[in-house]
């Protein structure tokens, strides 16, 4: 009877790996294209939301917009039974730092927190930006509606927090609306120095910037193709290991890659008609972004936004010239694309919030054997784990064997030379853990 019951355990373990949750589906389903519209709308109608822009008038400015977010985030706790902890982080800005920074400045975050029943202390991040910009990052009066960028990620940060507060999570998510982007990533930089103080658990952050356009300046028309850029490996990495790196390889897995290719398997199993593009680049070229402050800290982050880009619409004076209409308006903004890319964040914050915490430690060996062995240490709230594989040169996990209840393992017949591997936490549900990249080589 007792080994019956363990191989019926095993059998609903390997089906459970095969399955979707139909909670997923549902969260998907609940993102509304009309409510993103109007909070879009509701912050373009600010007239600007320039960093340095009015903080008094309640109609106009960056004030207004702010006030308006952590009233939005206020509603939507109400209606959850006091679900979100909703507040605001501000750091001063001398003007002597930057010369974007014409004028001392408090900049303003609005943080609205999910706590987890169980991890109440680890946090998975969805942010998007207050702030927009005109040609001169300095004209902090003129219209800078910033209809796309980035009302378009602040929106969809308001919309996940409205849908997710609806459902309980093991892990924390923050909902986050950051500033000063477009005068040097200030908000970013200020919160991610407030999570280390404070020794936040950060399972990755997904910041969103400009989700809302699908024609490019190329001429490309596209609502399904979406980037996703990550870096290869933290800046804050030490001499070991780089050198590890040298011989045993992991040059493009780092953290923030491993946290990219979770949301890229996702988006390929819950919604197949998305093509995630994985970008191996920190940013687009030359340009940056406010999930870089937390990659300069040792954080997994990355960027979600649209593939093909209108740089018409993008920090620009409200003009017509040689017959192009210049500006970031509303009209520019295609708002079916924006709840797609929407739920991308939303199915992955749920994916991660329900899954077990990452094994911390990965061991791998099998050197001069035909085979690949692992340890890994155990993570409270698995049923198993998942190893996974793929040719050195493949950006995706391609592999994968699920394990069972244990601490170690051996791939026969795998030869460590040929492949990279990783493992993964999974939990009763079936929701897994980021992939853990070896950090510790077994003799």
């Amino acid at each position: 009877m007792h080994k019956f019951a363990i191989a019926c355990i095993f059998l609903f373990s390997l089906g459970l790996m095969g399955q979707t949750d139909q909670r997923i589906y549902d969260i998907m389903n609940k993102v509304s294209a009309e409510r993103i519209k109007k909070d879009v709308t509701t912050l373009v109608n600010f007239g600007t939301r320039h960093t340095l822009s009015d903080t008094i008038s309640n109609t106009r400015g960056i004030g207004a917009a702010r006030r308006w977010i952590k009233s939005e985030f206020d509603v939507i706790s109400n209606n959850c039974n006091n679900c979100l902890e909703v507040s605001y982080q501000r750091n001063l800005v001398k003007k002597e730092e930057s010369n974007r920074i014409p004028k001392d400045v408090w900049i303003v975050n609005v943080m609205a927190i999910q706590r987890g029943t169980k991890y109440p202390d680890r946090y998975i991040i969805m942010s998007g930006d207050i702030d927009s910009r005109v040609s001169d990052a300095n004209n902090y009066t003129s219209d800078s509606p910033g209809a796309n960028d980035n009302a378009s990620g602040m929106a969809g940060t308001i919309e996940a927090a409205r849908v997710l507060s609806n459902y309980k999570f093991e892990n924390s998510i923050i909902y986050l609306g950051l500033s000063g982007e477009e005068q040097g990533l200030y908000g970013g930089q200020g919160l991610a120095k407030y999570a280390k103080e404070n020794g936040w658990d950060i399972i990755g952050i997904f910041n969103n910037d400009m989700i809302g356009n699908i024609r490019g300046v190329d001429g490309i028309i596209s609502n399904t193709d979406f980037r996703i850029f990550s870096e290869p490996v933290p800046p804050t990495e030490t001499e070991r290991e780089r050198n590890m790196r040298r011989f045993y390889g992991g040059e493009v897995d780092g953290i923030s890659r491993q946290l990219a290719r979770y949301v890229y398997k996702n988006v390929k199993t819950y919604m197949p008609e998305m093509n995630p593009m994985m970008i191996y680049r920190l940013d687009r070229f030359g340009r940056g972004g406010h999930h870089r402050p937390f990659n300069d800290l040792g954080y997994a982050a990355i960027r979600i936004m649209e593939a093909h880009e209108n740089y018409t619409q993008q920090h620009q004076d409200i003009r017509v010239e040689n017959g192009i209409a210049y500006g970031d308006v509303l009209e520019h903004v295609n708002f079916d694309y924006a709840k797609k890319l929407t739920s991308v964040n939303a199915i992955n914050l749920a994916s991660l919030a329900w899954a077990p915490p990452a094994p911390k430690e990965v061991s791998i060996g099998g050197i001069v054997e035909p085979s690949a062995k692992f340890q890994w240490s155990k993570v409270p709230g698995a049923i198993g784990y998942k190893i996974y594989w793929r040719d050195t040169t493949s950006p995706t996990w391609d592999h994968s064997r699920y394990v069972g209840d244990v601490s170690e393992f051996t791939l026969e017949g795998v030869v460590l030379d040929n492949f990279f591997f990783g493992v993964s936490a999974v939990g009763k549900d079936g929701f897994e853990s980021v992939v853990v990249f070896p950090n510790a080589i077994l003799r």
